[in-house]
C-alpha cells in the first residue's frame, strides 16, 4: 500500500523526465558504474533496474551482455529508457509492489530508488523477493548529512525564508533510517540481506550554474516542489540566493564544482 510518502513522489516526478534528462540526470550517473561492480553485474547476468529514470543504469548493464528489465514508475521516464535503452525490456511498476516473480533475476540494482519511497524496509524486501537465492542487491542512497554540493539548492531556499510545505510529506519516523554506512547496511540487513557490504564514494560534479537551477526551477525532485510553491517574489529570492552561494563553488572557468557523496549497500538474497 502506497503512503502520503509515495503519493506526493508521484505527483513530483509526473512528467518530469526531460527537465530530469537536463539537470540531475548526469549527477546521479556517477555511481551507474560501481553499482554494476560492487553487484557483480557482466554477460548473461539477469539484471532488474529499479527506478531506471532515463535508463543510464540500464544501458550501462545492457553494454555489459547483462540481460536487463528496468521498470519506472513515471511514464515518462519509461518512455524515454525505451527509446535509449532498446535492448532493454523497460516497463511501467512502482516498488513497493513489482508485478515481476519470485527469484526472477541474478542481480536487483537500484540507483537512488530508496530516496524515493515511502516505506524503505518493504521495498527492500521486494527486491529481495525478486532476486534469486544467492544473488545480490545493490542501492545508492544520498547521505545525510549532506555533502556541500548537494547542500547547495537547499541553503538557497534556507537563505531565502523559505520553509517545506506541509502538502510535501517526510518519511513516517518508524519508516525512516540512519542514512551513514553503518545506518544502510542496517536496512539492508532488516531487510533479511546477508554478506552487507557499504561504502561511501564522493566526487565533484561539474555543471553550470543555469544547469543546477534548470532542474527546481522546473520543479523537479522535493526541492523543486518546494521552489515552485512559491510565487514568483519567493521564486525570485531563491534564485538570488542560489546566485550568491553559487560564488563558493565556481571554478575559474565559470563552472560549479560540488562536491558529493553517496552511499553503495550490496547484500546477497
Amino acid at each position: 500500500m502506497e503512503t502520503a510518502f509515495d503519493e506526493s513522489e508521484r505527483r513530483a516526478w509526473a512528467g518530469q523526465a526531460d527537465a530530469y534528462a537536463a539537470s540531475f540526470a548526469k549527477l546521479c550517473a556517477y555511481t551507474a558504474p560501481g553499482l554494476l561492480d560492487v553487484a557483480g553485474v557482466g554477460e548473461g547476468v539477469r539484471v532488474l533496474d529499479v527506478g531506471t529514470g532515463t535508463g543510464t543504469v540500464a544501458a550501462l548493464a545492457c553494454g555489459r551482455g547483462a540481460k536487463v528489465t528496468a521498470v519506472d514508475a513515471e511514464p515518462g521516464m519509461v518512455a524515454q529508457a525505451a527509446l535509449s535503452v532498446p535492448e532493454a525490456d523497460v516497463r511501467l511498476a512502482a516498488l513497493p509492489q513489482l508485478p515481476l516473480a519470485d527469484d526472477e533475476f541474478d542481480v536487483t540494482v537500484g540507483n537512488f530508488v530508496l530516496n524515493h519511497v515511502g516505506r524503505p524496509r518493504q521495498a527492500l524486501t521486494e527486491l529481495r523477493r525478486v532476486t534469486r537465492p544467492g544473488g545480490r542487491i545493490a542501492v545508492t542512497i544520498w547521505t545525510v548529512p549532506a555533502a556541500a554540493g548537494q547542500a547547495l539548492l537547499g541553503r538557497a531556499v534556507q537563505a531565502a525564508g523559505v520553509i517545506r510545505p506541509a502538502h510535501l510529506p517526510v518519511l513516517a519516523p518508524e519508516d525512516d533510517f540512519v542514512r551513514t554506512e553503518q545506518g544502510l547496511a542496517a536496512l539492508l540487513g532488516e531487510a533479511g540481506l546477508n554478506h552487507v557490504v557499504c561504502e561511501t564514494v564522493t566526487w565533484d560534479h561539474r555543471t553550470t550554474p543555469e544547469e543546477w537551477w534548470s532542474g527546481p526551477a522546473a520543479g523537479v525532485a522535493t526541492i523543486g516542489q518546494i521552489v515552485t510553491s512559491q510565487d514568483p517574489v519567493g521564486i525570485a529570492e531563491i534564485r538570488n540566493q542560489f546566485d550568491l552561494l553559487c560564488a563558493d563553488f565556481t571554478g575559474p572557468d565559470g563552472e560549479l564544482v560540488l562536491p558529493h557523496a553517496a552511499l553503495i549497500a550490496c547484500g546477497q538474497a
